[in-house]
C-alpha cells in the first residue's frame, strides 16, 4: 500500500508544470524516475511515459512557435524599414544583419549584379572580417553566388569548399577562405521576373540549412529587393520633381501664358506631394489651360473626365498615343491634343485635351507635364495597390488555408483593412482556365481580382493556381456569376466560378472556401465551364456535395458501395473502365452503338462490359428505379472524386 502511494506521487500534471516554467529537455524525465524509484505499477510508468512523448512534442511545438515569432517580428521589423525608407543602405544593412541572426550564422552578405561588366559584386555584409572578401567580384555562373545570380535558383551546401557542384576560381576561393566561411546559402534578389542580386547566409563550421532557412531567407530577399526598387524609385520621383521645379523657374520668368503654366506646375506638384489623384490632375490641367480632358489607362480605359468630351476611337487613340511616344512631346490630331503617359519603356495611358483655344509652346508643356504626373501618381498607385493586395492576400490565405485559432487577431487584421469579418461574406472560386497562359496574364487576373475584391470591401488570393475571393453579402450566385461575367470579358475567353455562403463569422470561412472549390469542380463534372453557380443552386447535386463535406460522409459513402462499389472496387482491382462505360451507356441514353463511338471501342466490347456490370451489381441493374440509383451514384462518384488541382 505505500509503494502505491509512493507512485501515485507522479502523475502527467508534472509535465504540465514542466511546461509552464519552459524546464530543459532532460527535466521532463524526474517524473518517470520519480516513479520507477517509487516502485510503480508497468501501467503507471507506461501512462508516465506518453505523457513525457506528448509533453516533449507540445515543447518542441512552443520552440518552434516562438522561433517563427522571432522570424515574424523579424520581417515585420524589415516592413517598417521599408515603409520610412530613407537610407536604402541602412536598410539593406538591416537586412543583412537580420538575416545573420535569424538564421543563426556567422555571416551574411549581399551582392548585386552589374549588368555593364557582366559579374556580380558585394554591397552589404555583416559578422565579416576580411577585407579581401569584402571586395569580391564574381562572375556570372562561377562560386554558388555566382551560379545563383545567373540561374535565379536558391543553393546551399553544407561544405563549400569540398562541394564539386559549383566552378571554383582561385579568387573566389581564396576570399572564401579568408573568410573562414565553410556552410553557405544563397537566394535570388528578383525585381519581377529580374534577378538584381544574391543575398546569402554562412557559417564558418560545415551545416545543414532546413527548408525554412532557405524560405526565410528568400523573403528577406524580396523585401530587399523591395528596398532597392523603391530606392530607384524614390530617385526618379525626386529627378522627377526637381524637372518640374526647374521647369517652373524658367517659365515664371515669360509671358501669361508661361504664367499660367507656372501655376498648373505648382498645383501639380502639390498633388504629387499631398497623394492626389487623376481626377485632381486632369482638374488641374482645365482649370489653367480651359476646355475638356480624358485620362486614359494603357487598354483605353477611362480613368477620369472633365467638361464634355466625347472618347475617340479606339485606333485612333492608338495611332496618336503611338506617336506621341515617338516625339516625346503631345501631338494634334483634329481638335485634340494627345499626350502619352509612360514610365520608361512602359505605355501607361494617355490624356487627351480639347481646348477652347489654340495652344502655344508652353501650353502644350503644361499638358506634357500633366503626363508626367499622372504617370507618377500611377506608378505610385500601382505600387499601394500591390502591396495592400499582398497583405490581403495573406489575410485570406490565412482564413481558408488553415483552421483558424487566433480569431480576434485575423479580426486585427481585417479591421485594418476595412473588412468586417464577422459581416456575411460570400466565397467565389475561378476556375484554373482563368489565369491560364503567359505570366502577365496571370498577373493581370489577379490584379483585378484584387481590385475587384478591394472595391467592394472583400479580399482576394491566388491559391493552388485558382483566384478566390470573398466578397460581402449573401447571394453566393449572384457574385458568382457577376465574378464570370466581369472577369470574362478581362480574359477575353470563358472563366467558371463556384460559390458558397454566405459565411457566419471568420470560423466558417475554411468551410465555405471548400463548398465553393466543390461547387467548381461539380460545374466542371455537369458540362457548364463558363458559368457561375452557388451549390445551393445545383439541387440534388448541389445537396450531395454538402454532404460530402460535412457530417454526411457516412451516408453518401454507403450510399455509394451499396449501388456502385463494386463496380469501382472491380475497375480499382483490374485496372478495368466499367465505371466509364456505365457513364458513356446513360449519357447516350443506352445506346450501345453511340456509347461504343464515344469510347473508341467495338459494340462488342460495350456488350461485355455491361454484362460484368451485371454479374456484380444484379441483372436488374437497368430496371429505371436501379438506373435511376446507379447514375445518381455515379454523378456523385465522380464529383466526389480526388481531383488534380
Amino acid at each position: 500500500m505505500a509503494s502505491r502511494t509512493m507512485s501515485d506521487m507522479s502523475s502527467p500534471v508534472e509535465f504540465l508544470e514542466l511546461l509552464a516554467r519552459e524546464a530543459a529537455a532532460v527535466e521532463f524525465e524526474g517524473p518517470l524516475v520519480a516513479a520507477r524509484a517509487g516502485g510503480a505499477s508497468a501501467e503507471r510508468l507506461a501512462e508516465l511515459e506518453q505523457a513525457k512523448v506528448v509533453a516533449l512534442r507540445v515543447r518542441a511545438l512552443l520552440g518552434r512557435r516562438r522561433r517563427r515569432e522571432v522570424e515574424l517580428s523579424g520581417l515585420y521589423d524589415t516592413a517598417s524599414d521599408l515603409a520610412g525608407l530613407r537610407d536604402v543602405d541602412a536598410v539593406l544593412r538591416a537586412i543583412a544583419h537580420r538575416a545573420r541572426h535569424l538564421l543563426g550564422t556567422d555571416v551574411s552578405y549581399m551582392t548585386l549584379n552589374d549588368e555593364a561588366r557582366g559579374d556580380t559584386y558585394m554591397r552589404v555584409t555583416d559578422g565579416s572580417i576580411s577585407a579581401r572578401f569584402q571586395r569580391l567580384r564574381l562572375p556570372m555562373g562561377a562560386g554558388l553566388g555566382g551560379l545563383v545570380a545567373q540561374t535565379g535558383t536558391p543553393y546551399a551546401t553544407a561544405n563549400y569548399p569540398e562541394d564539386e557542384r559549383f566552378q571554383h576560381t582561385g579568387e573566389i576561393d581564396a576570399g572564401v577562405t579568408e573568410e573562414g566561411l565553410v556552410a553557405i546559402l544563397g537566394v535570388p534578389l528578383r525585381l519581377g521576373s529580374t534577378v538584381i542580386g544574391v543575398l546569402f547566409a554562412a557559417n564558418r563550421s560545415a551545416r545543414p540549412f532546413a527548408p525554412e532557412e532557405v524560405a526565410l531567407l528568400v523573403s528577406l530577399a524580396a523585401h530587399a529587393a523591395v528596398a532597392l526598387d523603391t530606392a530607384r524609385l524614390l530617385v526618379e520621383t525626386r529627378a522627377a520633381l526637381a524637372e518640374l521645379s526647374s521647369a517652373n523657374a524658367t517659365i515664371q520668368a515669360h509671358s501669361a501664358s508661361v504664367e499660367r503654366a507656372a501655376a498648373a506646375h505648382d498645383r501639380m506638384t502639390s498633388l504629387v506631394l499631398r497623394g492626389g489623384g487623376v481626377e485632381d490632375v486632369a482638374a488641374a490641367i482645365t482649370d489653367v489651360l480651359g476646355g475638356a480632358l480624358l485620362a486614359l489607362d494603357a487598354d483605353g480605359r477611362r480613368l477620369a473626365r472633365v467638361g464634355e468630351i466625347d472618347e475617340p476611337d479606339r485606333s485612333a487613340i492608338v495611332e496618336a498615343v503611338a506617336a506621341s511616344r515617338a516625339e516625346g512631346r503631345s501631338v494634334r490630331r483634329g481638335s485634340l491634343w494627345y499626350a502619352a503617359v509612360v514610365a520608361g519603356a512602359e505605355n501607361l495611358g494617355a490624356l487627351v485635351l480639347r481646348p477652347d483655344h489654340e495652344l502655344v509652346d508652353a501650353d502644350q508643356r503644361i499638358l506634357e507635364r500633366g503626363s508626367l504626373v499622372t504617370a507618377l501618381l500611377l506608378l505610385f498607385r500601382r505600387t499601394v495597390a500591390e502591396a495592400e493586395g499582398r497583405v490581403r492576400g495573406e489575410l485570406l490565405d490565412d482564413l481558408i488555408a488553415r483552421p483558424v485559432r487566433d480569431i480576434e487577431s485575423l479580426r486585427g487584421r481585417a479591421r485594418r483593412l476595412g473588412v468586417d469579418l464577422d459581416a456575411p461574406h460570400v466565397l467565389v472560386a475561378v476556375g484554373d482556365e482563368a489565369v491560364a497562359g503567359s505570366g502577365s496574364a496571370r498577373q493581370r487576373v489577379a490584379s483585378w481580382a484584387t481590385t475587384y475584391a478591394w472595391t467592394r470591401g472583400g479580399l482576394a488570393a491566388a491559391r493552388d493556381g485558382r483566384v478566390v475571393l470573398m466578397l460581402p453579402g449573401q447571394d453566393a450566385g449572384g457574385a458568382a456569376r457577376a465574378v464570370v461575367r466581369d472577369l470574362s470579358r478581362v480574359t477575353g475567353r470563358p472563366v467558371t466560378a463556384g460559390a458558397s455562403g454566405p459565411s457566419s463569422g471568420p470560423s466558417s470561412l475554411a468551410r465555405e472556401f471548400r463548398e465553393a472549390d466543390r461547387c467548381l469542380t461539380a460545374l466542371a463534372a455537369l458540362g457548364r465551364r463558363g458559368q457561375g453557380a452557388s451549390t445551393g443552386e445545383l439541387g440534388f447535386v448541389g445537396l450531395l456535395l454538402g454532404a460530402v463535406g460535412e457530417a454526411g460522409d457516412r451516408d453518401v459513402a454507403r450510399f455509394l458501395t451499396g449501388t456502385v462499389g463494386p463496380v469501382v472496387d472491380y475497375d480499382a482491382r483490374r485496372g478495368t473502365a466499367l465505371v466509364k462505360t456505365l457513364e458513356a451507356y446513360f449519357g447516350v441514353g443506352g445506346s450501345l452503338a453511340r456509347a461504343a463511338e464515344l469510347l473508341h471501342v467495338h459494340v462488342n466490347t460495350v456488350t461485355q462490359r455491361l454484362d460484368r456490370v451485371g454479374q456484380l451489381l444484379g441483372s436488374d441493374w437497368q430496371k429505371p428505379e436501379r438506373a435511376l440509383e446507379v447514375q445518381l451514384a455515379l454523378r456523385l462518384h465522380r464529383l466526389s472524386a480526388p481531383t488534380d488541382h
